[in-house]
């Protein structure tokens, strides 16, 4: 039975982001903030509420946002837009384990001149989560069901006329695909719980 790697948390901390060759004019961090005190590990997923102006609009994502003048790097970004979105202050209740390679923003099926750096955080303590005005509410996704491939399902996405079936996990009526799934993915690729 596939089971997370004994010494998960060790092979996120030794773990080195390269570093882009190009950084675009706009930037972006989230938080993948870990629960590591239950038999099943689980990481923090929220979803995102409905907003014109948002290419992720009503999607599952972790929490997270643009990088702005008042952010003193991407770091301080993921904390920040964590402590607006869903009320926890990682400066207080997270370690920080990792970062990861920035991957390209996709909103809209559109490729945008954006990077997001996700950084990995282990919970610290059992904070109360206060959601903002941008989640609509936010939940623990198992990790031990999606490295089993228990979770595996499609997304069925529409551009226009066209559909594409998109790699998918589906826990509790929450479907996690697109940059989410991909960084996820890659989180778990990093501690080899997942193929690269």
């Amino acid at each position: 039975m596939l089971a997370l790697p004994p010494d998960f948390t060790e092979r996120l901390q030794a773990h080195q982001a390269v570093e882009p060759t190009e950084v675009p004019a706009r930037r972006a961090a989230v938080a993948a903030v870990l629960s590591l005190t239950q038999d099943s590990p689980e990481v923090l997923l929220m979803r995102r509420s409905q907003h014109p102006k948002d290419p992720w609009s009503g999607h599952i994502s972790f929490p997270g946002g643009g990088h702005e003048a008042q952010d003193n790097d991407l770091f301080a970004t993921a904390l920040r837009e964590t402590r607006e979105e869903l009320g926890l202050d990682l400066s207080v209740h997270g370690e920080l384990l990792t970062r990861l390679a920035p991957v390209p923003a996709v909103g809209r099926g559109q490729v945008l001149p954006m990077d997001i750096t996700a950084f990995v955080f282990r919970l610290v303590g059992m904070p109360e989560l206060q959601l903002g005005d941008e989640a609509e509410e936010a939940f623990w996704l198992p990790l031990l069901p999606v490295v089993r491939g228990e979770l595996d399902c499609t997304h069925a996405w529409k551009n226009g006329q066209v559909t594409r079936q998109l790699p998918a996990w589906e826990y509790e009526g929450h479907v996690i695909w697109g940059l989410t799934y991909r960084m996820l993915g890659e989180l778990l690729s990093v501690a080899r719980a997942l193929p690269a």
